[in-house]
């Protein structure tokens, strides 16, 4: 977290502020992704074949750096905004990357 010029009694609040910040991003990312991965599957967005595998296979390695990344950050007696940025930042790294490259795709046209 960057440490701004406020007081460090309101500094625990602007870090949780700025971790909400980030959590409401990667749900929205993780809400596209969502979107195009069912409209692929429809037939209406240009998908490859292995995105139901895809899509499958990241959660697990996601889930798991999150969860070690939050332990380590609880661990070394972070405040709960740090274990909150600890275990968002391995999801939002994946969410952002799904979203931008299934929106790269494209819809799929149909050819007459």
């Amino acid at each position: 977290m960057n440490r701004t010029a406020f007081p460090s009694v309101y500094q625990h609040q602007i870090d949780l502020m700025a971790s909400m910040g980030n959590a409401m991003m990667m749900l929205a990312e993780a809400q596209a992704v969502i979107a195009f991965r069912v409209l692929g599957m429809a037939g209406l967005w240009s998908v490859t074949g292995s995105e139901n595998r895809r899509m499958m296979e990241e959660k697990l390695p996601a889930f798991t750096e999150s969860f070690v990344a939050a332990t380590l950050a609880g661990s070394r007696g972070g405040s709960p905004a740090q274990v909150m940025e600890a275990s968002i930042k391995p999801l939002r790294k994946r969410t952002r990357q799904n979203s931008r490259r299934l929106a790269r795709r494209g819809p799929r046209i149909a050819k007459p």
